[in-house]
C-alpha cells in the first residue's frame, strides 16, 4: 500500500512540475528567476524518498519540453534533467539520514541539494558546450546557475520548509513516514 501511495504522490509532484511554470506566464526570464519546476522535485525527494525524487527530477523537464516546448529540449531541458534529478536524489538521501526531522534537517538537506544540483548543472552544461565547441565560462555558470536564480532560491528556502512544517503539523505526513 505504501508504494501505491508513494507512486501517487510522485505523479502529483510530476504534474505540479509540469503545471507550475505556467505561473510565470511562459516568460522564460521569469521562469529562470523563480525556478517553479524545482519546488515539486525538492518536495518529492523529501516526502517520497531519493529514488522518486531522482526519477521525477529527471523526467519533469524532459516531459515538459516534449509537451509544451518549454524549456527548449537541448541544451536546457537536458541539463535541467540532470540538475533536478540531483536535487531530488540529494535532498531525499540527506533527509532520510537525519535522525530528527526538524527545521534544521530540512534546511541542511535543501541547501545541500541546491549546491549539488547547481554543480551538476554546471558540469553538464560544460560538457554540452565543449562538445558543441561553444564557450561556457565560470562567469556564465555563475550567472545562469546562481545569480539569475536568486529570487527562486529565496522562494525555495522559504516555501519548502513552510510546506514541510505544515504537512507535519497537520498530520498529513508523519516524521517517521518521511523518506
Amino acid at each position: 500500500m505504501k508504494s501505491v501511495h508513494q507512486l501517487t504522490l510522485s505523479a502529483l509532484f510530476l504534474a505540479l512540475g509540469l503545471i507550475l511554470p505556467f505561473v510565470t506566464g511562459q516568460i522564460p526570464n521569469i521562469g529562470r528567476m523563480l525556478l517553479p519546476m524545482h519546488i515539486p522535485v525538492l518536495l518529492c525527494g523529501l516526502i517520497c524518498g531519493w529514488q522518486s525524487g531522482l526519477i521525477v527530477g529527471f523526467v519533469t523537464p524532459i516531459l515538459r519540453s516534449a509537451i509544451f516546448h518549454s524549456p527548449m529540449m537541448f541544451p536546457m531541458a537536458f541539463a535541467m534533467a540532470f540538475e533536478l534529478a540531483t536535487y531530488g536524489a540529494v535532498i531525499g538521501l540527506i533527509y532520510a539520514k537525519m535522525k530528527s526531522k526538524r527545521l534544521t534537517s530540512i534546511y541542511l538537506s535543501l541547501f545541500s541539494a541546491m549546491v549539488c544540483g547547481r554543480l551538476v548543472y554546471g558540469l553538464v552544461m560544460t560538457l554540452i558546450t565543449t562538445f558543441l565547441h561553444q564557450p561556457y565560462s565560470f562567469e556564465i555558470f555563475m550567472t545562469a546557475a546562481i545569480t539569475s536564480g536568486i529570487p527562486g532560491i529565496i522562494v525555495q528556502l522559504i516555501l519548502i520548509p513552510v510546506i514541510m512544517l505544515f504537512l507535519y503539523r497537520t498530520g498529513m505526513i508523519k516524521a517517521d513516514e518521511a523518506k
